[in-house]
């Protein structure tokens, strides 16, 4: 498990998720304590520098502490930075560049792993309820992965999966993009919020945890009974085999 910076320090129960789900899947998880951030806030921001001594840590505690195993993050974004930025990080340094391409093979989201390495798409998930369903820029652009959550909200019994108008456009958050233009930030969150209460949906489902952070902060200031869950809840949630026999 690569638990991501936003889920250790803000959502940990997030990770708690993954964890249970992928347990009941039959999988065994690991979890390498030496592992740190991706790098994407320094590297997003022009710390180049800062973000390869970062990205080193990172592959050195998996390869130390997890040698081989398949590497799955609850958010697309950190999964698309390990994919496509590390070989770019490390270009011009053979070592640590094969060492980087070898790593970012490993490394898959968390319903991109459900869906085509563990080949499900029914878990046998109830859940009761309408939600909708946020397509993160990072995920949707960066790593091309829009039907493998869809498919597995889809496939939950009970559940009522509406479409998000406008899906492609961008919530605003952006990581350090909202701090910096806070204005359009905002301007860019309410418009999905907009969208968000246009479907009807109870649940709004995503799988990166800072457009989901973003856009439940909106909502909440705005008085909206929207819930907000990560992919991994919901469907920690409904597998739960208690609620199975109900």
């Amino acid at each position: 498990l690569f638990v991501t910076c936003l889920c250790d320090l803000f959502f940990p129960e997030v990770g708690e998720s993954t964890v249970r789900l992928l347990r009941r899947l039959g999988v065994e998880v690991t979890f390498p304590a030496g592992q740190t951030c991706c790098g994407q806030p320094a590297y997003n921001t022009g710390y180049t520098a800062e973000a390869r001594d970062v990205a080193r840590a990172l592959i050195e505690a998996f390869d130390r502490e997890a040698p081989g195993l398949p590497v799955v993050a609850p958010s697309g974004s950190c999964a698309a930075m390990v994919r496509h930025h590390y070989p770019r990080l490390f270009a011009g340094d053979p070592e640590w560049s094969a060492r980087a391409a070898a790593f970012a093979e490993r490394v898959y989201e968390l319903s991109e792993f459900i869906v085509h390495v563990l080949g499900r798409t029914d878990l046998g998930a109830r859940y009761r309820g309408v939600a909708t369903f946020h397509r993160s820029c990072h995920m949707a652009r960066g790593l091309g992965l829009v039907e493998e959550p869809l498919a597995l909200l889809r496939a939950v019994e009970g559940l009522d999966v509406v479409d998000l108008p406008h899906a492609g456009e961008c919530c605003g958050f952006g990581g350090t993009f909202a701090v910096k233009m806070a204005g359009l930030s905002t301007a860019m969150v309410d418009a999905k919020v907009r969208a968000v209460e246009e479907t009807g949906a109870e649940l709004l489902v995503g799988c990166d945890l800072g457009c989901l952070m973003h856009i439940a902060g909106r909502l909440r200031r705005l008085g909206s009974p929207v819930r907000v869950l990560h992919l991994a809840q919901l469907l920690d949630e409904a597998t739960r085999p208690a609620r199975r026999t109900a």
